[in-house]
C-alpha cells in the first residue's frame, strides 16, 4: 500500500466490516473475503508472534511494523474500532426499525457471495466438494442451535471478545450471532452504548486473541489447502442464509439503551405466513427490491475490484 487512495479505501472496507458484524447473521469475514483483503489480513494478524515480539524487545519497531504489515494493520484496526463505536449504532437502529429490508439487502448480497467466492477455486477435486458441504452444513447447524442465557461476570465479556471476532476472519460466521448463542448480545449492545470501559476493554482483549489465533490457523491452511479452504468458506457463506433469510417469527429480543427491541432468537417462515403470525406487512415488493440491490452492488464491487486490480 503505497497511494492514499489504498488507505481510503481499506479504511472503507474495515468499516463496513464492523458495521455488519453486529448483524446477527451477518459476517464482516464476507466483506473481507469479497472485497480482497482477507489473505493479506490473515497474513498480517498471523506474523503477531514470538519474532515479532523479540523485536520489540530489541527495539527494533521499524522491522517489527514491516513483518506485521503495520501501515495495513493500523488502518484496519482504526476503522474496525470507529465503525464499532458509530455505525454499529445505525445497524442496530435499522436492525430494530427495518428488519426485512436490511436482511433483505444482505440476503441479495450473501446469496451471490458464494458462487463469486467458488470462482477462485483452483481445481476442484472430491475434498473440494466434501468441504464446501461441510461449510454448508456447520453454519445452518449453528442457526438451530437455542441461545444459551449466560451471567454478566467479567469473564463473560472476555468469552463475548473471543467468540465475537470470530465473525472478523470467518465468512459466513457472524460474530453477533456467536454473541447471541453465548447469551452475550445485549451486554455488548449495552456496552458500547453506554461505553462501559471495563467491559469493552474485556472484550478487546479477547478479540485480539482469538483473531492473531484463529490467523494462524487460516493461514496455515490457506497456505496448504487453498482451494479445499476457499470451498470451506463459500459454504459458510451460503448456509449463513438460512440466518438472514427476511421472514422471521421472533422469540426473543434485547433491549439497547435507547429502548430499542432487537430481535435475537427467532425462527425463520415464509412471507405469506410472515401476516399471519406476527400480524405485520411482510413488505413482498421491498424485500425484493432490497435483495436485488444486494445482488447488484456485490456484482458491481466484484467488477470494479478486477478493474481497479488495487494492492488491497
Amino acid at each position: 500500500m503505497k497511494k492514499p487512495l489504498d488507505y481510503i479505501i481499506l479504511f472503507g472496507k474495515g468499516l463496513i466490516m464492523a458495521a455488519v458484524d453486529i448483524l446477527p447473521g451477518v459476517s464482516g469475514g464476507t466483506v473481507a473475503f469479497m472485497s480482497g483483503i482477507h489473505e493479506r489480513l490473515v497474513r498480517a494478524l498471523r506474523a503477531i508472534d514470538r519474532e515479532a515480539f523479540e523485536l520489540l524487545g530489541h527495539k527494533r519497531f521499524a522491522d517489527c511494523w514491516a513483518k506485521i504489515d503495520g501501515n495495513f494493520l493500523a488502518t484496519w484496526a482504526a476503522a474496525v474500532f470507529l465503525g464499532l463505536l458509530i455505525l454499529s449504532r445505525g445497524m442496530i437502529h435499522l436492525l430494530g426499525h427495518y428488519p426485512i429490508p436490511l436482511f433483505s439487502f444482505f440476503f441479495g448480497v450473501m446469496l451471490v457471495a458464494a458462487p463469486l467466492a467458488l470462482r477462485r477455486i483452483r481445481k476442484w477435486s472430491l475434498a473440494t466438494v466434501l468441504f464446501f458441504l461441510l461449510g454448508v452444513a456447520t453454519t445452518y447447524g449453528l442457526t438451530l442451535l437455542p441461545p444459551l442465557h449466560t451471567s454478566n461476570t467479567f469473564l463473560w465479556a472476555f468469552a463475548a471478545g473471543l467468540a465475537g471476532a470470530l465473525g472478523m476472519l470467518l465468512p459466513g460466521l457472524s460474530g453477533g450471532f456467536f454473541l447471541v448463542l453465548i447469551g452475550k448480545y445485549q451486554l455488548m449492545v449495552w456496552a458500547f452504548g453506554q461505553m462501559s470501559l471495563p467491559v469493552l476493554g474485556l472484550f478487546a482483549a479477547g478479540s485480539a486473541i482469538s483473531l492473531v489465533a484463529v490467523a494462524r490457523f487460516l493461514s496455515w491452511i490457506i497456505d496448504n489447502y487453498h482451494s479445499t479452504t476457499v470451498a470451506l468458506l463459500a459454504g459458510f457463506m451460503l448456509g449463513s442464509l438460512m440466518k438472514v433469510w427476511p421472514w422471521r417469527d421472533v422469540q426473543e429480543y434485547v433491549i439497547t439503551g435507547k429502548g430499542e427491541q432487537i430481535p435475537v432468537a427467532d425462527e425463520s417462515i415464509l412471507p405469506w405466513n410472515y401476516l399471519v403470525t406476527t400480524g405485520k406487512d411482510p413488505q413482498v415488493f421491498q424485500a425484493m427490491l432490497m435483495m436485488a440491490l444486494g445482488v447488484f452492488i456485490m456484482v458491481l464491487i466484484e467488477r470494479i475490484a478486477a478493474g481497479l486490480k488495487t494492492t488491497i
